[in-house]
């Protein structure tokens, strides 16, 4: 069995979405100082990093993540590689060999270049899915969707089109790298922490080899 953590690495340098918070950590116990134990305060935007987006991220009264079913985030997936393509679209899904009842998929495009390279700032160009592949996914009974950047859709309307995916209650995991995983099919787990009420969630995702 081979794991493949496709999560980012967080700290106070990671690219993040405009207007989301820096990354804030300080130890509020330290052994150097005198105490029994090290603890660490973080404060960030449940957005940061690789993380899942809940219908409440868009939809007032949608589902938060702590609410949704946790076999969602555990099962077959299948990696797609739309490397070439600077926008997803649906003939680009339609071409691809994806085994039939697969209903959950993770993109991988150019992006993964970005993280794979270090690039520290945010990528306005970067690859997302448009409005002709939202509409196939949310067609077509997928119930989990992940590009490799800090969105799945494209920037500039992202609103528009993360309402079509999260209409349909279908999850979003964001800021996956997937430079070093190759297109097929996988086992995927990314659970989301159990915090009451909250529209997203950080997430420690990993893909199983099958």
């Amino acid at each position: 069995m081979k794991i493949i953590d496709i999560s980012v690495s967080i700290d106070d340098k990671l690219p993040l979405w405009p207007g989301s918070p820096l990354l804030q950590s300080s130890k509020i116990l330290s052994i150097d100082k005198g105490d029994d134990v090290n603890e660490t305060k973080i404060d960030m935007s449940v957005h940061t990093g690789t993380h899942i987006d809940a219908p409440l991220h868009f939809i007032q009264n949608g589902k938060s993540a702590n609410s949704l079913p946790l076999d969602i985030f555990i099962g077959k997936v299948f990696v797609a590689d739309v490397s070439e393509t600077k926008e997803i679209t649906a003939d680009d899904i339609k071409k691809l060999d994806m085994p039939k009842g697969t209903s959950r998929i993770l993109f991988k495009t150019s992006n993964s270049k970005l993280w794979e390279d270090g690039v520290r700032e945010f990528q306005k160009d970067y690859v997302g899915v448009g409005e002709s592949a939202a509409v196939w996914l949310a067609d077509n009974n997928i119930k989990l969707v992940g590009v490799d950047y800090l969105s799945v859709t494209k920037f500039g309307n992202a609103k528009e089109l993360h309402k079509i995916l999260l209409n349909k209650q279908i999850v979003l995991l964001e800021g996956i790298n997937l430079s070093n995983v190759e297109s097929g099919e996988y086992k995927l787990v990314c659970l989301p922490l159990k915090i009451k009420g909250i529209e997203a969630s950080p997430t420690r995702a990993v893909l199983i080899s099958m």
